[in-house]
């Protein structure tokens, strides 16, 4: 039976592959990339030297085009589930065409596969179907969250107290109840500048583990407009940004 892994890889700095991921990358025979088009050329290289120094040289890539999708949607959940079930069928045309039964294959997947990210949802819903059948395993990796904290010198919690993980879509809904320490992640609009930040320190990163890293700490209402400025330029000069921050209030 054909098998499949989900490999998270770090935030692209193959230091930050796991020994199970390094492994797993020397077993697989085809690797699947979703082409981003043109601004995200550089995140697909990124891939490109962790296969370099990890995959055997007979290795294969198949590469695929990522559905386009509306990122200001009026209906965000039903903007996603449409999303996910195209980027399903490009996923299960690339595995049925290029992943013989006895192969193995790979996605290399940013940070870790359990955080914010659709792969392992869409080979369910590929499973589902049941016209494609394949196993699968997912090899967990070092998210931006983890490496944030550890570029930063902090611990993501405080005693006894709770954090939350969450996107810049709903820190905009307001502060989440119960939690003084909020990561945020997915915010394309500087969601920060929505917070009081009096009380609060922020600790954000971009491009986190790779040659282009960039970092920012101090209370918000200091440093905001320099986290903006850089942000700016750093987008202009990839055309692509991932960034991660943590809202601390002080207490």
């Amino acid at each position: 039976m054909r098998k499949i892994y989900v490999i998270g890889i770090g935030s692209g700095n193959p230091d930050h592959l796991t020994l199970q991921a390094a492994k797993a990358i020397g077993r697989t025979d085809v690797f699947f990339l979703l082409d981003k088009g043109e601004a995200k050329e550089s995140m697909i290289e990124l891939r490109r030297r962790i296969l370099k120094a990890y995959g055997r040289p007979s290795r294969r890539i198949a590469q695929g085009r990522d559905p386009d999708r509306d990122r200001t949607p009026a209906d965000y959940e039903g903007t996603i589930a449409d999303w996910r079930h195209r980027r399903s069928e490009v996923t299960e045309a690339l595995i049925g065409e290029h992943l013989l039964d006895d192969e193995t294959g790979a996605f290399l997947v940013w940070g870790d596969p359990s955080l914010y990210d659709s792969t392992i949802s869409i080979l369910d819903e590929i499973l589902a179907r049941g016209q494609t059948i394949f196993e699968y395993e997912v090899i967990p990796g070092i998210s931006s969250v983890s490496t944030l904290a550890a570029k930063h010198r902090i611990g993501l919690n405080r005693v006894g107290r709770p954090f939350q993980v969450t996107t810049g879509r709903r820190l905009a809904e307001g502060w989440p109840d119960g939690a003084d320490d909020v990561i945020v992640m997915l915010d394309a609009h500087q969601t920060f500048g929505t917070v009081d930040g009096g009380d609060v320190e922020i600790f954000w990163g971009a491009y986190l583990g790779t040659e282009d890293e960039l970092l920012i700490a101090g209370p918000l209402d200091e440093v905001a407009d320099e986290i903006r400025r850089v942000r700016a330029e750093a987008r202009e000069r990839h055309g692509w940004i991932m960034d991660t921050y943590l809202l601390r209030r002080r207490v």
